[in-house]
C-alpha cells in the first residue's frame, strides 16, 4: 500500500474518532437523538469507505482483514441485536455464522 493511500485510511480513521465524540456528546450531554442519528449515519458511511478500502482487491489479506475486525470492535462493541438482524432480514445469515 502506498503512503498515500494509507494517509487517506488513517484520516478516515481519525474522521471516525471525531464522530464518535461528538455522538457521544449528543446523547449524553444535550440527549439530542435526530443530530446523533445523524452523525451515526455519517459514521456508518465513512466506516464503509474504509471497509471497502481494505477489503479491495489490491490490498486483500489477513492483516486487512484483521483491521476490519479491530475497527468493527473499536466503533461497534456490543452492537448484537438480534431484533435488528430479523427486521433487516439477516437473521438467517447471523443463525448460519
Amino acid at each position: 500500500m502506498k503512503n498515500i493511500e494509507l494517509y487517506k485510511l488513517m484520516d478516515l480513521v481519525d474522521e471516525i474518532k471525531r464522530i464518535d465524540a461528538i455522538i457521544l456528546l449528543h446523547k449524553n450531554v444535550e440527549s439530542n437523538e435526530f443530530m446523533a442519528s445523524q452523525y451515526e449515519a455519517k459514521k456508518l458511511k465513512l466506516m464503509a469507505q474504509l471497509i471497502d478500502a481494505l477489503a479491495a482487491p489490491k490490498v486483500q489479506s489477513e492483516q486487512s482483514f484483521s483491521l476490519i475486525q479491530m475497527l468493527l470492535s473499536k466503533f461497534y462493541p456490543n452492537k448484537i441485536d438480534k431484533q435488528a438482524f430479523k427486521e433487516n432480514g439477516l437473521d438467517d445469515l447471523m443463525a448460519v455464522i
